[in-house]
């Protein structure tokens, strides 16, 4: 069963195409416009075993809010669609990834229901010309467009980059485990028979 997905998305903001192989080893292509943005979308997928490529133009001009939401949007929407039915995955992911003083933890229900949980540490301000504050909003849009529940935790950390780094790669871990296909998951893996 082939799992890669391509999709665009345009609106008067962003024009963004993306391509997913949610069985992939990991290699990246990202042109956000955004560098340190691209560098964790290239962290996530590595660590979570996805060949993701991704070219996103946007009004930068005004704010990086509208590119890394609908880039959020276009990867939750990628992933709904690369889970269709949801039959044979192992459903539920979770990983706590540490980063010299940082610990994150991410936990994820692929199950037809948008939540976000998101307790970072309040460390606020840029990476560079990345405001932090826009990472919730990522996760937040990709959560709504994907169906999935998803749990962010950072019970300790101090640096910026560090706190940003570890939540991408916990979650690029987190995803993996969930989409992984398991031979002994017959259908989908709840009592009810659908999720």
């Amino acid at each position: 069963m082939a799992r890669t997905i391509s999709l665009n998305r345009k609106t008067s903001e962003t024009q963004i195409s993306l391509r997913i192989n949610l069985d992939g080893k990991g290699k990246s292509e990202i042109d956000t416009g955004v560098p340190f943005f691209n560098h964790m979308l290239e962290l996530m997928a590595k660590h979570g075993f996805f060949d993701l490529t991704i070219n996103a133009r946007g009004d930068l001009d005004v704010d990086f809010h509208h590119s890394i939401e609908d880039i959020g949007i276009i990867l939750g929407e990628a992933l709904k669609k690369g889970l269709n039915n949801k039959k044979g995955i192992r459903r539920y992911g979770f990983a706590s990834v540490p980063m010299d003083e940082t610990l994150a933890q991410v936990s994820i229900d692929i199950c037809n229901r948008a939540h976000l949980a998101y307790k970072l540490p309040i460390v606020r301000g840029k990476i560079g010309t990345f405001d932090i504050e826009v990472v919730k909003e990522f996760f937040q849009a990709l959560s709504n467009a994907a169906g999935i529940t998803v749990h962010i935790s950072v019970p300790y950390g101090s640096n910026r980059h560090h706190i940003v780094e570890a939540v991408f790669k916990a979650f690029g871990r987190a995803l993996c485990d969930a989409v992984t296909l398991d031979h002994r998951v017959q259908g989908v893996l709840s009592t009810k028979g659908v999720l």
